[in-house]
C-alpha cells in the first residue's frame, strides 16, 4: 500500500507542490485540492501531501460546495 511519503514521490504529487510553490504557498496549494479530490485522495492524505493543516483543507473543500 501506497503511503504518504510514497505518495510524493510521484511525478503527480511533486507537479502538483511545485506549481503550489510558484504560485504563492496556501492559496498555491489550495488550487490543487480539487484536483486531488478527483483522484480520490483523502482529506488528510491532501492536507499531509500539501503540507497544510486538516483544517485548511476542509474549509477549503466547504467553499467549493
Amino acid at each position: 500500500m501506497f503511503g504518504v511519503d510514497d505518495l510524493r514521490k510521484t511525478r503527480f504529487a511533486q507537479e502538483l507542490i511545485e506549481e503550489g510553490k510558484t504560485e504563492g504557498e496556501v492559496q498555491g496549494k489550495l488550487k490543487v485540492i480539487p484536483q486531488l479530490l478527483k483522484e480520490g485522495f483523502s482529506v488528510e492524505k491532501i492536507a499531509n501531501i500539501l503540507q497544510l493543516n486538516v483544517e485548511q483543507v476542509q474549509q477549503f473543500i466547504n467553499t467549493l460546495n
